[in-house]
């Protein structure tokens, strides 16, 4: 035997090798969670500027390459202008103004693409190089899954404006924002698993207030894209009241009340501030609750900086509303959304310790 390999014995250089694969894969999946964030960003300047339907096709190949000439700017101009947003509410748009909303939506889509393929191929070499663990490769397969059916969701979305709508459908918008952050955070959640962690597990009562607040934040930006997709920020622009009241009235002036929780603009805001407090509240209750359970440790250190970023995430909501939803301070708040959300999920997985290595031992952080 060498004097190498006495100096690192098999099990060791296992481990060693493990560990060394592990940085690998969360470093890849952290770069498409960074373009992963972009794309939910530039689908919400999508949004914001109207520009959802200025494609009125699926081309999930061939849509890749953009008008490269007049001829074919016309071509996709009149395809538009044969909906009812255009006949509706745009008629009279000129070339270049449909230019300015058809290249939000074809970089919404381009990027779409671009996670697509930095998630594939990455896992096919991964998978063929063995650098992916018995028991991770169902979880990577199940994101990819994911990440198609996004895909599908899109343009079930967009077509939901093409016909009889002037927009989409704010029940489907809502659905394609709240798998996006879905995908957004179980990506996180995974790569977060495999860093070596440098603290034990927390407090079982501590990890399960922190699985709840994710919960709350996702539920948050649920409710965020039913106020997205009915223009409901468009009106009632004061704050802390609402209409003149702490609760206004007409909450469920829709038959049957139901309906008012999805398609009345009024109540839907009304359910998104109050589900803004809630979060509020449950992020300091659970900053307060980890520092007596968990005193001194980076599980409360954590939950400490959550609620600073929920805080924050809070006034640049007031922001948005009393701006009449100005576009950069609503990006902002989408992109503090995303950013509290992801946060939210890594300090989760964080309370629960690092996967084991395949042999059963911990992989914690070396001093």
């Amino acid at each position: 035997m060498t004097a190498a390999a006495l100096d690192h014995p098999p099990s060791l250089q296992s481990r060693d090798r493990v560990l060394r694969d592990r940085m690998f894969v969360r470093g890849w999946l952290y770069v498409v969670v960074a373009v992963l964030f972009a794309l939910i960003v530039v689908g919400g300047a999508t949004r914001l500027t109207n520009s959802g339907l200025s494609i009125t096709e699926w081309k999930p190949i061939h849509g890749v390459v953009p008008p490269l000439n007049e001829a074919e700017w016309q071509e996709e101009f009149a395809k538009y202008r044969q909906i009812p947003e255009y006949t509706q509410i745009n008629k009279g748009m000129s070339l270049d103004e449909f230019k300015g909303i058809f290249w939000w939506e074809w970089a919404h889509r381009l990027l779409a693409r671009g996670v697509g393929v930095l998630f594939a191929l990455p896992l096919l070499f991964l998978a063929f190089t063995r650098r992916i663990e018995r028991g991770l490769m169902p979880k990577l397969i199940g994101l990819l899954a994911l990440g198609a059916l996004q895909g599908a969701v899109g343009w079930w979305m967009v077509a939901s404006g093409l016909v009889e709508r002037t927009d989409v459908s704010q029940y489907r918008l809502a659905a394609h924002l709240t798998l996006a952050s879905l995908i957004f955070m179980m990506m996180i959640y995974v790569a977060r698993g495999l860093a070596p962690h440098s603290a034990p597990a927390a407090d079982r009562r501590t990890q399960r207030f922190a699985g709840l607040l994710v919960l709350l934040v996702l539920g948050q930006l649920y409710l965020g894209a039913l106020v997205a997709g009915l223009d409901a920020g468009l009106s009632y622009n004061t704050w802390p009241l609402m209409d003149g009241r702490v609760i206004p009235g007409d909450l469920f002036v829709i038959e049957p009340a139901w309906r008012n929780l999805f398609e009345n603009p009024k109540t839907v805001q009304f359910i998104h501030r109050m589900g803004a407090y809630v979060v509020l509240l449950a992020a300091l209750l659970h900053a307060v609750s980890a520092w007596r359970w968990e005193p001194g440790t980076t599980h409360a250190r954590r939950a400490a900086l959550l609620f600073v970023l929920v805080c924050v995430q809070a006034g640049l909501g007031v922001a948005t509303l009393l701006t009449h939803v100005d576009l950069h301070i609503a990006l902002t708040h989408q992109a503090a959304a995303l950013v509290v959300l992801g946060f939210a999920t890594a300090h989760w997985r964080g309370t629960k310790g690092a996967w084991p290595l395949p042999d059963g031992s911990a992989a914690t952080a070396r001093p």
